[in-house]
């Protein structure tokens, strides 16, 4: 019976935070490049997966230029926060959009939080929800420019901050079956089935997915730059749940 009660109230948390979503995505003053990305990655089918509504406190980690965190700020407040978190190495890359998306403009709800991989500072027990998107992969990433990073710790800390039954959204590039994790340092890709496996290997239950974002004419062999596939990869979507 408890159960059947958590289920039915999760179905209702969803539903009733659909609104939500949709008035986040319908917002008249987002960017004409959130607008234009919006045909890429879907926000109004992957946002309800978080399953978050005012007063939810979220983590998008590695969250570069902001592009998620704008739209779940929305969703959060009033009484909510979205952490839009970037190591040192990824501000390189987005100083510029996160300028644009800041500068002279009002987004509710959204804390930038620069931590780097062994310190993200999360607390316990602290968030509702974190996401990861395009940058599971970026955990088996090795550069001169790119910290080395430790899985088991940099996830742990995550599980860590969840609170029991926060969810963890993870949304990355997708790799030939049998390529594991190597493909994340040639191509910028994983093995979904091995994500999979590891993120339940720390402690998170995998709850559903969604074929959304699912390209079939990815073969899987070009780098996500390649610009006959940038913005068009197979990307697979994956929630799991904290116990």
């Amino acid at each position: 019976m408890k159960t059947l009660f958590a289920t039915l109230l999760l179905v209702l948390a969803m539903t009733s935070h659909a609104g939500t979503v949709e008035e986040a995505v319908s917002a008249p003053d987002r960017l004409p490049a959130d607008l234009e990305r919006d045909g890429r990655s879907h926000p109004a089918d992957i946002l309800p997966l978080l399953a978050i509504g005012p007063g939810s406190r979220v983590a998008d980690i590695f969250g570069g230029g902001g592009y998620y965190s704008e739209l779940i700020g929305r969703i959060v407040t009033p009484g909510g926060e979205v952490l839009l978190h970037n190591n040192a190495a990824y501000l390189h890359y987005v100083n510029e959009a996160l300028a644009a998306r800041l500068e002279q403009r009002d987004v509710p709800g959204v804390t930038l939080y620069e931590r780097e991989v062994d310190q993200l500072d999360l607390g316990e027990g602290t968030l509702d929800a974190a996401l990861i998107i395009m940058s599971y992969h970026d955990l088996y990433f090795i550069d001169n420019d790119w910290p080395t990073i430790d899985a088991a710790d940099f996830m742990g800390q995550i599980v860590t901050a969840l609170k029991p039954g926060g969810r963890l959204l993870i949304v990355d590039h997708s790799a030939a079956p049998g390529s594991g994790t190597s493909a994340a340092q040639t191509l910028h890709r994983i093995e979904e089935a091995v994500a999979r496996e590891q993120i339940e290997g720390f402690g998170l239950d995998y709850v559903t997915g969604s074929d959304v974002l699912r390209n079939a004419e990815d073969d899987l062999t070009l780098n996500v730059f390649d610009e006959t596939i940038a913005g068009k990869t197979d990307r697979f979507v994956l929630v799991f749940e904290k116990p």
